[in-house]
């Protein structure tokens, strides 16, 4: 051996280095967290850097390590991932200026809430000293009831990574060169693209986390983009199911692609060749189907011609949005901007011949939202849950982060979706409420009186419902009883009505049953009323006679409500006073009604 490779000094293997440097890896090999571009300090002569614990975090974005400190790989990256998500919390955000380092009760709140998302994200190990619940809310919320309370819990009082020293640290942002960062929006943007993977590998889109895509096809593609890159159908397209099958497609004439809301599923034919950009116009017409429930819309419309009406409005929406790019031949009339669905279906119902050799996604003559899922059966979603909260949620979100235009008409149908209707019984309970008087008693000395035990000495007025006071409080009830009513629809709006009435003390009703010709039945009790219907079933119905016999009726107050319970198969009604209907859902009346409709569901 050389005397000069003899005097070669070796360099000495670091383990505390080395375990850092590993740990330094596993966190790295989060994506969400390896997106936060901080820098690592590992330095003796760093003035920063903890005294007792692993890491601190300044506003900076730099990560201060212990140069010296023994832990396991495991550790550090829990550290590691601790400070990085104090970043992309904005608990260390970065600012000019004179910065005020928050107080101890901020300090312990932040650390909470970071802890409680590392039991849900776990990194590395949890140190084992750490408590294994944390209190619910964000850290505001929490420091405020530790202020009330008067201290910090002790097993939260020190649960950083910095020992009994602060975490973190607020620092002038005094860098020349650059603009200061935004890492709150970095982990929010790091988190969703992690998210998208993570639904394209339990899909099968994708071999590991980090991998790429192995053979993605346009539509799928097109699916991942929703929900990375577009807010208000991305919660939308997360719990939608693409199917496609060349076989079903072929078997059920599926030219381009359908939806079944109830199964939340698309069905797309793979032979259709598309760009992406076409692909992504034709998933959102397909989940904005969906999503504003225009299967259920339609009522008693023409299925098909309805499905042509929402077509129009979908697509003049995604061409004023430019998403994507409309493939050639869907339905498109600039003359239709602005119109509702059902307003353009009043439109171009008036020319059958000429829209029935319209082409939807589906293709020539038949609509592309189906009635049932054309696979095998499958465990449906809450529709209404599902498609109401990821449209709203999708749109809070899109407006916030200004993800471009909205066109009003599908801002309005979105918000009209995140407020339903009342359903038919509250609606026809706040009518009793507002026509059906209640009856008053009235105080008399002529009654018997009576006593108080604190003071029998002194009579008291009694009361009572004065004869006329009780009549006053009536309503009359003209009841379809032909063959073609329902008898479930009879059971609920009668119980509604017998519930309702006897809520507000109303002893009778004035009830004339119908069908071909009316049945006068006088008043009845009104829980009684469902012993006495017989249904006649003698064909058609005439309701116009029974409400002329129920008005003219003597014994029936002038300012009495009339309701009115039918199918819809009924002659035109003319009522002259204040009045309503109970019918089917999805029945229609062959004429405007001017009084409130109440859709038994």
């Amino acid at each position: 051996m050389s005397r000069a490779r003899g005097q070669k000094q070796r360099k000495k293997k670091d383990p505390a280095a080395e375990a850092c440097a590993e740990g330094v890896r596993l966190a790295r090999s989060n994506p969400a967290l390896a997106a936060m571009e901080a820098e690592l300090c590992r330095h003796e002569e760093c003035a920063v850097a903890p005294r007792h614990g692993l890491v601190r975090v300044d506003s900076d974005g730099r990560i201060h390590l212990h140069p010296t400190r023994h832990a396991a790989p495991a550790e550090w990256a829990w550290a590691i991932a601790h400070a990085l998500i104090h970043l992309g919390f904005g608990h260390v955000p970065a600012a000019t200026g004179e910065r005020v380092q928050p107080d101890r009760y901020d300090l312990a709140a932040r650390c909470a809430v970071v802890n409680r998302f590392l039991q849900t994200f776990p990194v590395g190990r949890t140190p084992d000293d750490l408590p294994a619940t944390y209190p619910d809310g964000d850290e505001e919320h929490i420091a405020a009831a530790w202020r009330r309370a008067g201290g910090v819990p002790a097993a939260h009082e020190h649960c950083g990574t910095a020992g009994h020293e602060p975490d973190l640290l607020l620092m002038p942002w005094d860098r020349w060169n650059g603009q200061a960062p935004d890492w709150q929006l970095a982990f929010a943007h790091a988190l969703t693209r992690t998210m998208s993977t993570a639904l394209d590998l339990a899909g099968g889109r994708r071999d590991d986390m980090r991998g790429g895509p192995t053979r993605l096809q346009p539509w799928q593609q097109a699916l991942s983009w929703f929900v990375s890159s577009y807010p208000l159908l991305g919660g939308i397209a997360a719990g939608i199911t693409l199917v496609a099958d060349a076989e079903l497609a072929r078997a059920h004439g599926i030219s381009v692609a359908a939806v079944n809301p109830e199964a939340g599923e698309i069905y797309v034919n793979p032979l259709r060749r598309y760009e992406d950009e076409e692909w992504r116009f034709v998933l959102a017409h397909e989940m904005l189907h969906a999503a504003l429930r225009h299967g259920d819309r339609c009522g008693t419309r023409d299925p098909y011609l309805f499905n042509v009406a929402c077509d129009y409005v979908i697509n003049g929406w995604l061409v004023e949005m430019q998403v994507g790019t409309m493939p050639e031949g869907l339905l498109h009339d600039p003359a239709l901007a602005g119109l509702s669905a059902e307003e353009v279906y009043d439109r171009i119902a008036g020319d059958l011949r000429r829209m029935r050799r319209l082409s939807t996604p589906r293709g020539k003559g038949v609509g592309d939202v189906l009635g049932a899922p054309l696979g095998a059966p499958r465990d449906c979603v809450d529709l209404d849950g599902f498609y109401r909260r990821g449209l709203t949620q999708g749109l809070d979100l899109h407006q916030q982060q200004g993800c471009g235009f909205l066109p009003g008409g599908l801002v309005q149908e979105i918000r009209t979706l995140s407020h339903p209707p009342l359903p038919w019984d509250a609606r026809l309970a706040r009518w009793f409420d507002e026509y059906v008087p209640r009856p008053e008693p009235v105080r008399s000395y002529a009654r018997p009186s009576r006593r108080q035990a604190a003071t029998p000495g002194i009579p008291r007025a009694g009361r009572y419902f004065p004869p006329e006071e009780i009549a006053r409080c009536t309503f009359g009830v003209v009841l379809d009883t032909s063959g073609s009513m329902d008898r479930t629809l009879l059971g609920k709006a009668l119980g509604a009505i017998a519930s309702y009435a006897e809520a507000r003390d109303v002893p009778a009703a004035r009830v004339v049953f119908c069908d071909a010709a009316p049945h006068d039945a006088g008043y009845l009790p009104v829980t009684e009323i469902a012993g006495r219907v017989r249904v006649h079933g003698r064909g058609g119905t005439v309701l116009q006679p029974g409400v002329d016999l129920l008005l003219r009726a003597d014994d029936f107050p002038p300012a009495a409500p009339v309701l009115v319970i039918t199918d819809g198969w009924c002659d035109v009604l003319r009522v002259r006073r204040e009045h309503a209907y109970l019918i089917p859902r999805g029945a229609r009346l062959p004429f405007t009604a001017r009084g409130p409709v109440f859709r038994v569901s």
